[in-house]
């Protein structure tokens, strides 16, 4: 799907209503507002703009003042920029924007390591501002020789910032190219990158800018009026039709003749070629999911083997129905395929517990830890010493994607990693607050237990995450230094928990007597010691309609429900929100202030009572 649109501001005497209804009556679906100088609106008139905008089908994105990059090093000057992105992000919410395109910033002889320390270092102080509004900060690459931000530099980004996401001005990819955009398969090469760099969620539909320029060997140097040059937005339109790529596309053309015929030549471009598939498709069923990144596969002597990842994977029973007759083991593999950027690094380096349902979600189950004998030479192990066995146990992990689809095709419907990593296993990286409610319980009550250990936990000043589990329940992570042992780890959520059962003990529990808990929400704390696992976030779930264990932001926890994301539907969210539980992998918290401000004493955490439960 192409959507396209014009960069500019409503004029001062035309109706904001009227100025859209003229841009439908164009084809154009998607508008740009250049708030390249300054703020000319508040949040009020965004968000008037943005019903109007939304209630006509229109997307809406806007461009940061020019002085709002990343790479100003002076400190007062660098507050004043940073400000600047996160107040457009901000303006961005208000209109329903889908993403803010800032310029990234100018090199000024500085090296690429010291400008990309100083981009991670500018949007790690705004991200606890900005990550929550669902607006993707889109970098838009650079166009000349001065100018920091690549389309590998913005990847390099993008890896350790899921809210940020790549905009292609296609005339500066040209230009920084020697004008090398004049043919489909050069198109195809960038989307092939973008493929490559990107996940699928993260660059469909892609937001890119188009106008006709020209160059010098530094790079741009002005727009010119379309046709004048030599970038043509048909041979864009038959390239992202050939790859099947969704796409939003911004003239920033001057002249509305430009507009109309940048249109024109997109859309010709586009009717002009069938998409090609991808490649076969592992959920053979006919599943009609849209994966943003599936594995493709071959068929082979013992059923299918993957192509094009760095090592195949053997598929065995994609056909195979695994959540009812709703979906298909092979829906299941793409889903873990698709979501592997965002999940690996929650799985990373930590002994995987694998809870195997060989014939899908409504047949028997089995926990594995020792990592099977067939297993590939390539998986990485992770040898940890059990006392009951009094030999090691080798678990599995998960380091690339790969051993994700491996895992995933050994009927691995749930993701039970370690709460620490397998170098430093007896420390964990987070606390967690299991809520589990019993028999009787209701929902409202999981959120309402939820809200009241936010409240003690922003007292404390300790940073939390929520995620559904996928099932009934909800979990809280605290990310902290892996410096504790599990057993200080487990008494500080265990004093907590005290707190909120005196606070209300009709309606939370910590009894161990299942019998005696009745219809209240448990509160586990016992999840906090050393190969007890927890479904990770991003997790499948075996229950009907394949729910997966999803992170929510503090202000939605009246208005999601358990159930409301699965394999088929997360991927909106995905892009919108990018990986909410990213923070919780930085660590960076220590209890010992929460502990003297909630009475442990210190006999109470010597770590002396520590267990490690290995089978």
């Amino acid at each position: 799907m192409i959507r396209f649109g014009i960069s500019s501001m409503p004029p001062e005497d035309v109706d904001d209503a009227a100025w859209l209804d003229s841009l439908v009556e164009r084809g154009h679906d998607a508008v740009e507002l250049p708030f390249v100088s300054g703020f000319p609106w508040k949040e009020k008139r965004c968000a008037a703009f943005g019903e109007l905008a939304a209630e006509r089908g229109m997307a809406v994105s806007v461009h940061a003042p020019y002085f709002a990059v990343l790479t100003v090093a002076d400190p007062e000057k660098r507050a004043k920029t940073l400000s600047a992105v996160e107040h457009t992000m901000k303006l961005g919410k208000a209109l329903g924007a889908h993403t803010i395109v800032a310029h990234t910033g100018h090199i000024k002889d500085r090296q690429p390591d010291e400008l990309h320390e100083l981009v991670a270092e500018g949007l790690h102080r705004i991200e606890p501002k900005v990550r929550h509004l669902g607006v993707a900060l889109g970098l838009e690459t650079a166009g000349n020789d001065r100018s920091f931000g690549s389309l590998g530099d913005i990847a390099i980004v993008a890896r350790k910032f899921s809210f940020v996401r790549p905009v292609i001005d296609w005339a500066h990819v040209h230009a920084q190219s020697g004008g090398g955009l004049t043919s489909r398969e050069a198109f195809q090469s960038v989307i092939a990158f973008l493929r490559q760099e990107f996940p699928g969620w993260a660059i469909d539909p892609l937001h890119t800018q188009f106008t006709d320029n020209e160059f010098s060997s530094h790079g741009e140097i002005r727009h010119l009026p379309y046709g004048e040059g030599s970038l043509r937005a048909g041979l864009l339109g038959e390239a992202v039709a050939a790859a099947g790529l969704g796409i939003v596309v911004i003239s920033e053309a001057r002249e509305q003749e430009s507009h109309d015929l940048i249109q024109a030549d997109l859309r010709e471009g586009a009717v002009a070629v069938q998409p090609k598939p991808t490649g076969v498709g592992v959920n053979l069923a006919g599943s009609d999911i849209e994966f943003p990144d599936p594995v493709t596969i071959e068929a082979d002597r013992d059923g299918f083997r993957t192509t094009g990842l760095d090592r195949p994977v053997r598929i065995s029973n994609p056909n195979k129905p695994f959540f009812g007759e709703q979906y298909v083991k092979g829906d299941l593999v793409q889903y873990y395929a698709s979501i592997a950027p965002m999940l690996i690094p929650h799985l990373e380096g930590r002994a995987l517990s694998m809870a195997r349902y060989p014939d899908g979600a409504d047949g028997e189950y089995f926990y594995e830890k020792q990592c099977p004998s067939h297993a590939p030479e390539w998986l990485v192990r992770a040898p940890i010493h059990s006392n009951h066995r009094g030999e090691p146990i080798e678990f599995c992990t998960v380091s690339d994607i790969e051993s994700l689809v491996w895992v995933a095709n050994m009927a691995c419907i749930e993701m039970h990693p370690w709460l620490s990593r397998a170098e430093r296993f007896e420390y964990p990286d987070f606390a967690i607050f299991d809520l589990d409610p019993q028999e009787g319980a209701t929902w409202e009550q999981v959120t309402y237990t939820a809200g009241l250990i936010k409240v003690i936990l922003d007292k404390l000043n300790l940073d939390s995450y929520a995620k559904t589990s996928g099932a009934t329940g909800i979990h809280i992570y605290v990310p902290i230094d892996p410096i504790y042992e599990y057993s200080r780890v487990r008494r500080f959520v265990e004093t907590v928990g005290q707190l909120i059962v005196a606070a209300d003990p009709e309606t939370v529990t910590m009894i161990w007597d299942i019998a005696r808990r009745g219809p209240k929400v448990f509160i586990d704390h016992n999840q906090n010691v050393g190969g007890k696992t927890i479904a990770s976030v991003y997790s499948v779930r075996p229950h009907p309609g394949a729910p997966v264990s999803t992170p929510i932001l503090w202000d939605e926890l009246a208005e999601v429900r358990p159930g409301d994301f699965t394999i088929a539907n997360i991927w909106p969210r995905l892009r919108q929100y990018g990986d909410l539980f990213a923070p919780v992998l930085r660590g960076g918290q220590r209890l010992q202030a929460a502990e003297a401000a909630l009475g442990i004493a210190e006999e109470q955490i010597d770590g002396s009572d520590d267990e490690v439960v290995l089978d």
